[in-house]
């Protein structure tokens, strides 16, 4: 076949047309109700706890940096001086260098140290933690984390710690401490603590005498005009009473409820209401609540 005649019949080749109907675009999305979980990061039983706890850490240290809670808890065997100086760990985990953190957790406290940006492999917090120690508390549980920007927190190392009796009776200890982790038990690193308990006395509380005075009650007199005759008269009614100035707002209610989340609403409105609408001194309440 010469090549004029495949040109001919490559020119009179028919082109194919692809038409998309309705129904081809239709089947490639979804149609109907959304499903409750769209969009929606489900957690876990311990990614909850954890939630819960850096939730309860934030409210324990702005209660730290205003100053320990008057009125001191009873149970109570002394106040734990805890200095978190440094670690020395085992592997940098990662491509970066590690943000290590560490978080406490002593009785029903739980306290966090800032990061320590760039550690890597031997961080420092020099972070000084004062707290009330009750009594039958003779350890704590320590968890160091990698500090992440779009992922939740790696946790490196943990260990049990038990406060060693010559801290029980006085005395100021300097140690280093063992870490577990992926690397195996206590084969992850050190933790360097310092730990003291020293005594704490309860402040004498004075009775606050009750005075009690007699109501004065006043009857405002009516104002009579006189009415031109032929007028008729119609009785006069009484002031619209201005309404009281609620103690809290439900702001307030709302910002306390997000730190305790499983308290009763009727519990925190009551607390509110005793402590006059003090939202500092609910959430010391609160948290004595959940203590005992």
């Amino acid at each position: 076949m010469s090549l004029k005649l495949k040109s001919e019949k490559l020119k009179r080749k028919p082109e194919r047309t692809y038409i998309f109907t309705h129904s081809v675009y239709q089947s490639a999305v979804m149609i109907g109700e959304l499903p409750t979980d769209f969009l929606r990061v489900s957690y876990n039983n311990t990614q909850q706890q954890v939630m819960g706890d850096e939730r309860i850490a934030q409210i324990l240290q702005a209660q730290q940096q205003a100053g320990f809670m008057a009125p001191i808890p009873a149970n109570i065997q002394g106040r734990l001086s805890l200095t978190v100086v440094q670690a020395k760990l085992a592997k940098n985990y990662g491509i970066t260098r590690m943000d290590p953190y560490v978080r406490i957790r002593i009785g029903h406290s739980v306290i966090e140290t800032p990061t320590a940006y760039n550690g890597s492999k031997n961080p420092r917090w020099n972070k000084d933690i004062n707290l009330y120690l009750p009594h039958g508390v003779d350890s704590m549980y320590l968890e160091i984390f990698d500090e992440k920007q779009f992922t939740m927190d790696d946790r490196i190392a943990w260990a049990y710690i038990s406060i060693p009796q010559s801290v029980l009776n006085g005395d100021t200890m300097n140690e280093w401490f063992p870490l577990s982790g992926r690397q195996g038990d206590e084969k992850e690193g050190m933790i360097n603590l310092v730990m003291s308990l020293n005594e704490v006395q309860q402040p004498a509380v004075q009775p606050t005498p009750v005075l009690y005075q007699q109501p004065i009650v006043y009857y405002p007199q009516p104002i009579v005009q006189p009415v031109p005759a032929g007028m008729p008269v119609y009785p006069q009614q009484g002031g619209t009473p201005q309404p009281q100035r609620p103690l809290f707002t439900e702001e307030d209610f709302k910002q306390v409820k997000d730190m305790f989340p499983n308290m009763e609403d009727e519990v925190i409105r009551s607390v509110l209401e005793a402590n006059r609408g003090n939202k500092d001194a609910t959430i010391n309440s609160l948290l004595q609540m959940n203590s005992d």
